[in-house]
């Protein structure tokens, strides 16, 4: 791949390796057919690329793995149409191409120097993840750092080693809850994600908060960021939603006048409080 890649030309990767996740998910490692890291890709954290396998077609899929760790490539991909399923029956070593980086990803140079609250809902730690091992990899530019995580049942957690080697992790706050419990195993939080905001002590002054989750999640996470004191400008959160060409072109992504995929999917609160199909 050429240091500074043409982003709508797709160039051949690898899988070097699959890690099962929850039912119908798994994560793929990704390496450059050409031997090289994937530093001179250059993506942010939030950021998104398009996935394409010859003959099945081609989707939209968030990046898991930040510009810090450049060996491998990392989405967390679940199993939902032609192109995934695809992607599922491919094992190490198969060819697949991509293209990319795009979108807006999470302002990290402003979250900088500032206290992180991040907010993740079901599948909405698989794009999170990227800030979140970023902000973990320079765990020295960043001051406290919260995570709450909620998922429906304790089946349903994802990357769920990675969450349980974080108890042996002082430099990082966490919360994990699941909507319920009927096996009754979880030691955790049982209830709605917003429940653990009455866990944690919170600094709304000098705090940013990051969400990604179901639209749902939002309108409550954000009622209670309000509610706690939060400005609108430290709020940020992803919209993935029917993106499709990943360039503007298709209209699929559209929010009022804005396109998830170009001025998002990562956008200030107080870019689209006011677009009415946005949360």
């Amino acid at each position: 791949m050429d240091s500074h890649p043409n982003i709508y030309q797709p160039f051949p990767v690898f899988i070097a390796r699959t890690l099962p996740q929850i039912s119908e998910h798994r994560l793929f490692q990704l390496k450059l057919e050409d031997g090289g890291t994937w530093e001179r890709f250059g993506h942010q954290p939030g950021q998104f690329i398009e996935v394409s396998i010859f003959g099945k077609g081609e989707a939209p899929i968030s990046i898991s793995s930040p510009p810090t760790r450049p060996d491998v490539l990392e989405i967390c991909v679940r199993r939902a149409g032609r192109l995934t399923g695809s992607l599922f029956e491919l094992g190490k070593g198969s060819r697949l191409h991509v293209r990319g980086p795009y979108g807006r990803g999470f302002p990290v140079d402003k979250l900088k120097g500032r206290k992180l609250l991040l907010v993740a809902g079901g599948l909405g730690l698989a794009p999170l993840r990227s800030l979140l091992l970023y902000v973990l990899d320079r765990r020295e530019e960043f001051k406290d750092l919260i995570l709450m995580y909620g998922t429906n049942n304790p089946d349903n957690v994802l990357f769920k080693y990675e969450l349980l080697s974080f108890f042996d992790r002082n430099d990082i706050t966490y919360f994990y809850s699941v909507d319920r419990d009927q096996e009754g195993i979880w030691k955790q939080y049982v209830g709605v994600v917003t429940g653990l905001f009455d866990q944690a002590q919170l600094s709304p002054d000098d705090t940013c908060a990051v969400l990604c989750g179901p639209p749902v999640m939002y309108r409550f996470v954000l009622e209670k960021l309000l509610k706690l004191g939060f400005a609108k400008e430290n709020i940020y959160m992803s919209l993935e939603r029917m993106m499709k060409c990943g360039v503007g072109k298709c209209g699929h992504c559209a929010i009022g006048e804005k396109y998830c995929c170009m001025d998002g999917p990562v956008f200030n609160y107080t870019e689209i409080e006011h677009i009415k199909e946005a949360i």
